[in-house]
């Protein structure tokens, strides 16, 4: 586990423990990491709600299908983030969406009782893990609030640039570089790639943008 101490102390669940405590933690934890290759599921929907994870590299994206197999994307995952908090600590019996991994990643997975519930051992850092994970749920609720904002918007152009000016504000920056491409994006603003592609050609042409890929600049 040493290998990954470097970007577990930029994980928020661990903020304010040091490596020592870190690495003594995740024994406790029973942290288990695998290898997830591209396109796979690392938590699939209908399985039990009982793991959390942490990205350690690569990326993965929160995705959810209704009835008909239409693919809505909730959020993108980069490394050090923690996903699927809510839902183990919830007490949900099985999963309503699937983590997927969007390039080959690894990722360590922890019981979410270990944390909720303490350990037998007395760990003098448990209570700052139940803190900190409580201020990542409410951090998360931020972003959905953030993403409700978005969507709620009537037309494409409106949600596209609902998401756009919020990605600058964030950065403090009228240029960013957002973690989806394309595709992704569409799925995540819930609207039809061609729509959305149609959409940023007319803001490039009427001067309001400039963009190369998943680079972005305000004008």
């Amino acid at each position: 586990m040493k290998k990954y101490l470097e970007i577990l102390k930029k994980c928020p669940l661990f903020a304010g423990i040091g490596a020592e405590e870190i690495e003594a933690m995740l024994g406790c934890l029973q942290a288990q990491v695998v290898r997830v290759p591209r396109g796979k599921a690392i938590l699939e929907e209908g399985q039990p709600a009982e793991k959390m994870g942490i990205l350690l590299s690569g990326s993965a994206n929160i995705v959810q299908e209704d009835y008909y197999g239409n693919r809505t994307l909730v959020a993108g995952i980069e490394p050090a983030e923690l996903f699927a908090e809510s839902l183990a600590g919830a007490g949900v019996k099985e999963m309503p969406l699937s983590v997927v991994a969007a390039e080959d990643c690894e990722v360590m997975l922890i019981d979410c009782m270990r944390i909720l519930r303490t350990c037998s051992n007395s760990c003098i850092f448990h209570t700052s893990l139940i803190n900190n994970l409580l201020q990542v749920i409410a951090a998360k609720n931020l972003k959905l609030n953030q993403k409700i904002q978005i969507i709620s918007r009537r037309t494409t152009r409106e949600k596209l640039m609902a998401y756009l000016m919020m990605q600058a504000k964030n950065r403090g920056s009228s240029e960013f570089t957002i973690p989806f491409d394309r595709q992704e994006l569409a799925d995540f603003l819930g609207v039809e790639r061609s729509a959305m592609s149609a959409e940023i050609s007319k803001l490039r042409a009427e001067g309001i943008i400039e963009c190369n890929r998943s680079w972005f600049r305000l004008l």
